[in-house]
């Protein structure tokens, strides 16, 4: 009877939107249910649990269907959704789809009474393990978790974790609305934004992290909380860049926009001297001068392509506006011999497929990143820094290695300080060049090279921006490799800021030690 209890009471609990589970609640019923396997009332499983097959097993009762593991179907497809290779082979002893906030709570305190390490993936892109996939461990999968409803104003979409940014922006395209949010269509909704979140629209609004009103979020303590700048203004702060130190965000309620058509695309150039100096000085210009049209923005690539071994500059160009070629990317478009264009009036969906078809899944894949002043001079000098430690490894196979440039302006830093600011640093800050390297291959056993090429070019980079005076401390999450010290980048009084919210919300330091991937706080 003691088994029949137990399930009585979580439908009782999860079937109510006002009552959570405590852990001491949690702690009861995982010992019934261990007694209930001693007394083999439950003639499935034989011997006690403990550990993430202890969390597995309680969970696995509780809520039917919600956990999959190794070798069933459910298990593998989920694995499969992820977009490098590293995270996909990453084998946790199970996987949990939770339907609902109430799920993800009973989650956490099953995880804490078992003392199972986790992670929390919600579209997972990152490029390494343990981001958001946990070996041995249980992965919370949040894709169930993929409700999305538009206010009767028009001024706010609620958006489920569990969403990629093509689900999105399908839903709200029709209506011309749409939200700060990533530019791959394959991208989570939650990653990009507790990361930072650098948006098509970003000179218009600043970046995904500033456009959110109101987080739903599930503590350590199993607490559901809606924060927003009114109601926890030091834990929005916090998860404005903050990632995945302080709980397991759920919902986010996010600044909706009219938006319709706009002008965007890339040319693509062989590289010579000539086309990068001139390529170099419009993104220096345009760094200078887009405030004075924020509509404007550019993502500069320069890589390798193997077949054809030589070296590409691709220039991609987005304009808020269906307004063919505009002045303020004139100096781009007015560059020669492109051999290959895409620019057109789209849509934002098709726009986000176009890069999600540059950015294919199933690679082994690095990012590595850093900040600099606005300088042609200097990105000349980190290309041929990039070119001379990738001639090396040019023979591993399928190797796509790429230097990528981002102005980050005025006008977008202008944004970071609304609602109380964000945690990143960058405040009053600009214009900035946000520098990428990013290396996709196909083989496990050429990772060691390539690594260690990777980790060449940031250092002899960031070594020539110091040596000109143009470093910055600055380190975008959602770019930086498992090596960098992000939180660091975000300057000391920000990082005592961050860590005392995560004291006062996290006490037991769940976020930090039963949940160790991706960047930690201490």
């Amino acid at each position: 009877m003691r088994l029949l209890g137990l399930a009585v009471l979580l439908l009782a609990r999860l079937g109510s939107a006002q009552v959570t589970f405590t852990l001491d609640d949690v702690s009861a019923q995982i010992a019934s249910f261990q007694q209930d396997l001693a007394n083999a009332t439950l003639s499935s499983r034989s011997g006690l649990l403990s550990g993430c097959s202890l969390a597995c097993g309680f969970l696995d009762f509780a809520l039917p269907s919600q956990i999959s593991y190794p070798n069933s179907t459910a298990f593998e497809l989920e694995q499969s959704h992820y977009w490098s290779q590293q995270q996909e082979l990453t084998q946790p002893a199970c996987r949990f789809s939770p339907s609902n906030t109430l799920d993800v709570s009973l989650a956490i305190l099953t995880l804490r009474v078992a003392q199972c390490e986790f992670a929390v993936k919600s579209g997972g892109h990152a490029a390494f393990e343990g981001a958001s996939n946990i070996q041995g461990g249980m992965t919370i999968d949040l894709v169930n978790l993929n409700e999305l409803s538009v206010r009767s104003d028009n001024a706010q979409t609620s958006v489920g974790a569990g969403l990629v940014w093509y689900d999105v922006y399908t839903q709200l395209q029709p209506l011309n609305l749409s939200v700060i949010g990533g530019r791959v269509s394959a991208i989570g909704v939650g990653g990009l934004t507790l990361g930072g979140g650098i948006s098509f629209f970003s000179g218009r609004y600043g970046w995904a992290c500033d456009n959110v009103n109101n987080y739903e979020v599930v503590l350590a303590d199993g607490s559901i909380r809606e924060v927003s700048y009114s109601t926890y203004p030091d834990l929005y702060f916090a998860l404005r860049g903050g990632g995945n130190n302080f709980g397991i965000v759920t919902r986010f309620d996010l600044m909706t926009f009219p938006q319709g058509d706009l002008w965007a695309g890339s040319e693509t150039f062989i590289y010579t001297e000539e086309t990068a100096a001139a390529i170099n000085n419009a993104f220096f210009y345009l760094g200078v001068n887009a405030p004075s049209d924020p509509f404007a923005q550019v993502i500069l690539a320069y890589a390798y392509a193997q077949a054809e071994d030589l070296y590409i500059i691709a220039s991609d160009l987005q304009y808020g506006k269906p307004v063919v070629n505009p002045p303020i990317l004139q100096n781009f478009t007015a560059v020669p011999g492109a051999v290959a264009s895409t620019l057109r009036i789209t849509d934002l969906v098709d726009l986000t497929i176009e890069f999600n078809n540059t950015n294919p899944g199933g690679f082994r894949q690095t990012y590595w990143t850093l900040m600099v002043e606005n300088s042609a001079s200097l990105m000349a000098d980190m290309v041929a820094i990039y070119m001379d430690e990738v001639n090396p490894i040019k023979g591993v196979a399928g190797i796509v290695p790429s230097l990528v440039f981002q102005p980050i302006t005025t006008d977008m830093i202008s944004h970071f300080t609304k609602n109380g600011g964000n945690a990143l640093g960058l405040a009053g800050q600009g214009p900035l060049n946000l520098v990428q390297i990013d290396i996709s291959w196909s083989n496990e056993s050429d990772d060691a090279a390539v690594l260690a090429a990777a980790e060449n070019i940031l250092d002899r980079a960031q070594a020539a921006a110091v040596a000109q005076g143009l470093s910055n401390p600055y380190i975008y999450q959602n770019y930086a490799s498992f090596k960098q010290d992000v939180f660091a980048g975000y300057g000391a009084q920000n990082l005592a800021k961050l860590q005392a919210t995560s004291k006062k919300y996290d006490p037991a330091q769940v976020f930090q030690t039963l949940q160790p991937g991706y960047f930690k706080l201490f």
